[in-house]
């Protein structure tokens, strides 16, 4: 994904406030580049040329419903999703 699609250049796995409050960040160690995530929700989550999740700047596009399927879908729990309060709605720790 192109550096200028990115929702922040510098941290292209986050962590990324959204509009809604919450907090998303892909752990990069757990990555396995499965892809799942963004089946689920494209406007959230893309794959950079690690095959590593990514965040785009679309996300905020997407709904709150789809950006945490897509974290529910990764079968490594790399996506971590806090509340406005930084309580942790996925995964559940």
């Amino acid at each position: 994904m192109p550096i200028e699609n990115l929702k922040d250049s510098a941290k292209p796995s986050g962590p990324i406030k959204l509009k809604n409050g919450w907090t998303v960040e892909v752990d990069r160690n757990l990555c396995i580049g499965a892809a799942s995530c963004v089946v689920l929700a494209p406007e959230a989550y893309a794959l950079d040329d690690e095959a590593k999740a990514v965040i785009p700047k679309t996300i905020d596009n997407d709904t709150e419903d789809k950006i945490l399927a897509g974290a529910k879908s990764c079968p490594v729990d790399a996506i971590i999703i806090k509340d406005e309060q930084g309580k942790r709605i996925h995964p559940k720790s």
